[in-house]
């Protein structure tokens, strides 16, 4: 895509999102890294349903602001997961940050695990994988986009590369090669969340039992699944 059509892509994308409820006020971002190393972001503080593609901010592999409005703060955090995840996934090009109400949701109960869900149906396993809960930082700290940078590198390291980090309390990161391609991942993500929490609210002694291991193993042989 050219640069003015990823600008109009970004728009569609955060139309969509909050269209459908899954960002709500002025809570999420949406980035995209260009073919010239720089960045596309939306701006600081703006709603994502009511985005003008040429009040994106524009900034150069360098991070430093060329165009547009003032960008997100959480472009540092995006610049991280870019770094680490084209590592193992080179045409990583778009980051997608929401506060998506079953994904945090999820966080709230100081029980959980070191993911945010387990294998529990066969398209979360296929389309987003492992999702590793990152602990509590404010917003835009130095120390959340190690941590995440860390978990990107940690699971890409045992051969099962990850597309989505959950920030505790704030929401999911997820990324992939196209704004289409995140949004599809954020949408499966929210979705086996809601799930779960649905599942959950009958009693934790109805939580159905994720996927076993030989299931799991069929839709790696069948399906490439990263799990």
């Amino acid at each position: 895509m050219t640069e003015n059509e990823t600008r109009e892509e970004i728009v569609r994308v955060g139309r969509s999102l909050f269209e459908r409820g899954l960002v709500h006020a002025t809570a999420g971002n949406i980035s995209v890294r260009l073919d010239d190393g720089g960045f596309l972001i939306t701006p600081t503080d703006a709603c994502l349903g009511f985005l003008d593609p040429a009040r994106l901010a524009r900034l150069d592999a360098s991070l430093q602001q060329v165009a547009g409005d003032r960008a997100s703060k959480t472009i540092a955090l995006h610049a991280r997961i870019y770094g680490s995840a084209r590592r193992f996934d080179a045409g990583t090009a778009c980051v997608i940050h929401t506060h998506s109400t079953h994904c945090v949701a999820l966080t709230l109960d100081a029980d959980g695990g070191a993911e945010l869900l387990p294998a529990l149906t066969p398209y979360f396993v296929m389309k987003v994988g492992h999702v590793p809960r990152i602990a509590y930082r404010r917003p835009g700290a130095a120390e959340a986009a190690e941590a995440v940078a860390q978990a990107i590198e940690r699971y890409g390291a045992r051969g099962t590369p990850i597309r989505a980090v959950m920030l505790e309390r704030l929401g999911p990161n997820v990324w992939h090669d196209t704004p289409a391609a995140a949004m599809a991942t954020l949408e499966e993500l929210e979705e086996t969340a809601r799930l779960w929490w649905l599942a959950g609210s009958r009693g934790g002694e109805h939580r159905p039992a994720p996927l076993d291991e030989t299931r799991i193993d069929e839709l790696r042989r069948q399906f490439g699944a990263r799990w």
